[in-house]
């Protein structure tokens, strides 16, 4: 078992600002150098277009872009290599099969984020914008994207890998997480951008708001459904014939999700059944790209979240209202336990 810790990051002020801080922390860690050792490891099948990318966000996200430009004035990066690394806005999919779980309960979403740990930022990020755009709390992915969290306006929202055959010109899922959070105020907003980006690569992207009102949305870079479904894990119920031909594995981990849970589970009850192995929805496969990372949760009416690094523990609890009425952390930092040598992208 290898012990495992996340920073706890707390941030007030424009996107060039946080893309400032963002840079002074990474140049902290061994980030950089560690994802330009993957880059030598493995070639991108993905290329870029500065000038395309900063039209795209020019019109979903200025803000973000202000953020990169952040970053780039600490890390002293060419702009191509910014974007290449922290836009994540792709043409031309670098990534692996992997897991991850979602339970919808009738206020709450649980998530088991399930991949690979040289990938993990280790940073927890509550951001705080004063420019346009929505406050939002949970971990980042890729230092600007996030795989789940929860927003300012009580939206919850987690991501599922589907498959990655034949994608396309578009946003990958962490920056489409990120963008729901940043500019959706409940499920039925969060559909409807989901309409119009353009997406690299097919995934499910599960949503829950304040009013309990959730969505499952089944997205390709050819089209989507959306069901109003409870549970995912990584094949399509809708889009069936976009299915991988391999969904053994993720019919099998739902069949157990659906047996242990019910719509009226007590939500640290279903936390626990999400992070303790015994109940067979954790997983420990960290060397084939789906081990369970974190286990997350997000209870949009009272605007709390949930988080554990790692098996069997008990979560850090954060109220993200407490914090935006400017009462401050008392915590720095997350810690836990997984079942690999594998060490994180920032260490």
């Amino acid at each position: 078992m290898q012990k495992v810790h996340s920073d706890i990051m707390t941030f007030r002020g424009s996107h060039y600002d946080l893309g400032v801080e963002t840079g002074k922390w990474m140049k902290t860690t061994k980030l950089m150098q560690n994802r330009e050792k993957e880059w030598k490891k493995r070639l991108p099948r993905f290329d870029i277009d500065v000038n395309e990318t900063h039209a795209i966000f020019q019109q979903y996200a200025p803000q973000i872009w202000e953020e990169l430009m952040g970053m780039r004035e600490v890390l002293e990066l060419p702009i191509r290599q910014i974007v290449f690394n922290f836009a994540h806005y792709r043409f031309t999919p670098i990534k692996k099969d992997s897991g991850c779980t979602v339970f919808l309960g009738d206020n709450y979403l649980v998530r088991n984020y399930d991949y690979h740990p040289a990938t993990y930022d280790g940073r927890y990020l509550l951001y705080e914008p004063n420019d346009g755009g929505l406050a939002q709390i949970g971990p980042t992915s890729r230092v600007t994207g996030r795989m789940d969290g929860l927003n300012s306006a009580g939206l919850a929202m987690g991501y599922n890998f589907m498959h990655r055959k034949h994608p396309q010109d578009g946003f990958v899922c962490y920056m489409i997480g990120r963008l729901i959070l940043e500019l959706c105020r409940d499920t039925d907003e969060a559909i409807r951008l989901l309409k119009e980006i353009p997406h690299r690569s097919s995934f499910s992207y599960i949503m829950m708001d304040k009013h309990n009102q959730h969505a499952i949305v089944e997205v390709t870079p050819r089209g989507l459904d959306v069901r109003y479904d409870r549970t995912c894990t990584n094949h399509f119920k809708l889009l069936t014939h976009e299915n991988r031909n391999y969904t053994k594995e993720s019919k099998a981990r739902l069949a157990k999700t659906l047996k242990q849970t019910d719509i009226h589970m007590d939500k640290m009850k279903a936390f626990e059944v999400f992070n303790d192995p015994q109940y067979e929805i954790y997983s420990k496969l960290f060397s084939s790209w789906s081990g369970t990372i974190h286990t997350s949760m997000y209870q949009p009416e009272t605007m709390k979240a949930w988080i554990s690094l790692g098996e069997n523990q008990t979560p850090v609890c954060i109220d993200f209202n407490q914090w935006l009425n400017h009462n401050e952390l008392d915590i720095t930092s997350l810690h836990g336990e997984i079942d690999t040598d594998i060490a994180f992208a920032s260490e």
